[in-house]
């Protein structure tokens, strides 16, 4: 069995710069803040009562997950140097979020080793007692080469789930930079707030839900107020003083926030027969 508790290693450098008073950042912030309080506020996040809608949330959430991972490499593409040969590439502030994110999300550092975050929630399923299959089929059949859209159809993908990751890889696949930071900034913690808290409080057997909980701490952790100052400082950075980019990233914000309160809607209609 595979330990999920953390090493002892030096964490991220300290960035002392908060957010910054930017008035396309404000005015983004007010847009989108109807949208998402709605899904920070989701019922969804009280009814994780036990073991078994745990696993019938992660049987779902599992591909928010993902697709948050491609959304994350798409912006390292972008905003960091990624062909050879190399040059510096992006602008710094971007540079250093997406890169310290990113060692994070593919090679988290375990006891017994490193490993991705996407890797220890489907592990953490494992545990729960959720079904991993639809999953990990759709992980093989896009290293066989499938688009996308046809993994999540032949992989029998939960249908919420599936609609939110098409809806989701569109950003990713077609959306400009700036949507993409945006949706990036805007969208990483409307999962967490709560829900390490809930969870931990679940009673009857806690090994089944250890990696689950190590999980969000570490997810918890990472979106800290030091990283959503950087993300802010990225956006600027991308967006500049250029309103009608400030404009079209608000309103790819609150298309993916419509999509995240869809999936949360219909996880928790399915845990109603829990």
């Amino acid at each position: 069995m595979t330990s999920t508790r953390r090493r002892a290693t030096g964490g991220p450098a300290q960035h002392t710069t908060g957010v910054p008073a930017h008035p396309g950042l404000r005015a983004l912030r007010s847009r989108i803040a109807p949208a998402r309080d709605h899904v920070l506020g989701h019922r969804v996040h009280g009814e994780l009562t036990s073991p078994c809608r745990v696993a019938a949330f992660q049987e779902h959430h599992v591909f928010a997950v993902w697709v948050f991972m491609s959304l994350l490499k798409s912006l390292q593409r972008d905003l960091t140097c990624t062909a050879l040969p190399w040059v510096p590439q992006g602008p710094p502030v971007g540079r250093r979020l997406i890169n310290e994110i990113t060692l994070a999300e593919e090679s988290d550092a375990l006891e017994d080793g490193y490993t991705s975050r996407f890797e220890l929630y489907v592990d953490g399923m494992r545990r729960t007692g959720a079904d991993t299959e639809p999953v990990e089929s759709f992980v093989a059949l896009l290293l066989d080469g499938s688009t996308v859209a046809k993994a999540l159809k032949d992989a029998n993908v939960p249908p919420a789930a599936a609609d939110f990751t098409v809806a989701t890889w569109d950003v990713v696949a077609h959306a400009p930079l700036h949507c993409r930071a945006a949706t990036f900034a805007f969208g990483r913690a409307d999962l967490i707030p709560g829900m390490a808290g809930r969870v931990a409080g679940i009673g009857g057997p806690q090994e089944r839900l250890a990696t689950f909980k190590d999980f969000l701490v570490r997810h918890t952790e990472a979106d800290g107020d030091e990283q959503t100052a950087m993300a802010m400082r990225m956006l600027v950075e991308v967006c500049g003083d250029d309103r009608a980019k400030w404009a079209q990233g608000a309103e790819t914000v609150i298309e993916a926030l419509r999509a995240r309160q869809a999936l949360w809607d219909a996880v928790s209609g399915s845990l109603a027969r829990w």
